[in-house]
């Protein structure tokens, strides 16, 4: 994201993946890799997740397309850094991030059922995409997470 765009809080950068078709977004699941084009002076120590000008870009983005972590690249830690940017959490240079764990159980719940009510209002499904980005963020679905929401009928 270039800087000016994250000093005016636009989400432009973000058109061409907002226009696609919901089951293409699916499809590019992992596929989307954020940058952060933000001035830091060689002396700064803080993480992205701690300029409050980019945590500010991202919680709107993440408000305006809640469908973002599914499509942000996995395995290259952007998915982490996105989430940190959501969720508290701590860090070391050792450890690297540690979320609150509850905090991320809860965000992580909620965006599990967000995106497959989405994705099904849609007549698609993002079941194995959502447990791959659970899995990601250290969390692993047990077999039954979902048949509570399909005996509820969705």
């Amino acid at each position: 994201m270039p800087a000016a765009a994250i000093r005016h809080l636009d989400l432009a950068p973000l058109d061409p993946w907002a226009a696609l078709p919901p089951a293409e977004l699916i499809r590019a699941a992992g596929g989307l890799a954020l940058e952060y084009d933000w001035p830091r002076s060689a002396e700064d120590p803080r993480e992205l997740s701690e300029i409050p000008e980019v945590r500010l870009w991202t919680l709107r983005a993440d408000a305006h397309y809640p469908w973002l972590p599914l499509l942000i690249d996995r395995a290259s830690g952007q998915l982490t850094r996105h989430v940190a940017m959501l969720v508290p959490h701590g860090f070391s240079r050792s450890e690297g991030i540690r979320f609150a764990p509850e905090a991320l159980e809860l965000w992580l719940t909620h965006r599990l059922y967000q995106l497959d009510h989405w994705a099904h209002g849609h007549g698609v499904n993002c079941r194995q995409g959502l447990a791959q980005m659970a899995a990601m963020l250290g969390l692993e679905l047990d077999a039954s997470f979902w048949d509570q929401v399909d005996a509820s009928g969705g």
